[in-house]
């Protein structure tokens, strides 16, 4: 495995004290926000995040090796708040874990992995909370996804399943009972670290995508439950690191990393891995070259060459 090159962390431009220690009412949480060549919506992201009502909540904003303007535009932006820069682009799952380590080091309760491509009214956090304190045995807790274009419109009720069988998955577009959750969309994802500790990180052979599917299976494999905060919503865009505007419009870049990470967890997780493989890569495959789009269909090929390679990295 490749190693992963080391963050450094760069100062808020205008230093400011450690505050004083104080009791703390509500768990401590560290919110995770990756930003890759996309500071106008990690900017408009950590605005809404700066209107939180939660009282310990900590902002861990990682740059993942982004060739624009992104630093410098967020500094100005955001002066007090300091930035975790990894020097090149090593995915958003390895990007995440950076974050995710930091809230460890400093002995949080819980890691809110957010999508930068999100904003957040203030009371989402402390929603989220309520339902992981009040289900000690959940492993993680997600908010309800609307669309950001279309603020009124469901995105999707936070959580899904997957076919293990036909190797597909699909988010639940209403409110479901928790034991039907296979997994929770990463999007806003409220993670215990005490269940992180015992399971593991974000698997970074997904460089994206597909990361908080095996998360969640992994969660439940080892006892801890899955859960929805309805009174909690999140404002999504979906898929703009991948170059697309909506969730529909698929580039090239999202099929090559989708069917990626789609190979990989089908490969570890499915009972008959060959099944789930034909009838879900697979058919992506059949159907764009009937389609006649060939690009796409290349570049479905190549991912799950990729996956399957004897070097995966």
């Amino acid at each position: 495995m490749t190693p992963l090159p080391s963050p450094t962390l760069a100062p808020a431009t205008t230093p400011s004290s450690a505050p004083a220690p104080r009791p703390r009412a509500w768990p401590s949480v560290g919110i995770v926000v990756i930003n890759y060549n996309g500071w106008a919506l990690t900017d408009d992201c950590l605005r809404s995040l700066a209107a939180l009502d939660y009282p310990d909540a900590q902002v861990i904003l990682v740059d993942n090796g982004s060739t624009d303007d992104s630093l410098a535009q967020l500094r100005a932006r955001h002066p007090d708040q300091p930035v975790l820069t990894i020097p090149r682009n090593v995915g958003f799952t390895a990007a995440n874990n950076v974050g995710t380590r930091e809230a460890l080091r400093r002995g949080l309760d819980y890691v809110w992995l957010l999508n930068n491509d999100t904003v957040v009214p203030p009371d989402v956090l402390h929603e989220l909370v309520k339902v992981a304190e009040d289900h000690p045995r959940l492993g993680a807790v997600t908010s309800v996804l609307y669309h950001l274009r279309r603020p009124e419109e469901l995105q999707s009720w936070g959580g899904g399943y997957v076919d293990l069988w036909r190797g597909s998955a699909a988010l639940f577009e209403a409110p479901v009972d928790w034991a039907r959750l296979d997994f929770l969309a990463g999007t806003s994802l409220l993670v215990r670290t005490r269940a992180l500790q015992e399971v593991g990180l974000l698997d970074e052979r997904y460089f994206m995508y597909w990361e908080d599917a095996d998360l969640c299976f992994r969660l439940r494999q080892a006892g801890w439950g899955l859960g929805i905060a309805e009174r909690a919503r999140t404002w999504h865009l979906g898929a703009a690191s991948m170059g697309m505007s909506t969730m529909t419009d698929k580039s090239t870049a999202y099929e090559l990393q989708f069917t990626k990470s789609a190979v990989r967890f089908f490969r570890r997780h499915a009972p008959v891995p060959a099944v789930a493989l034909l009838a879900g890569p697979g058919t992506y495959l059949v159907k764009r070259v009937l389609r006649g789009q060939w690009q796409r269909a290349a570049a479905v090929a190549r991912g799950g060459w990729l996956a399957v390679r004897p070097d995966p990295r």
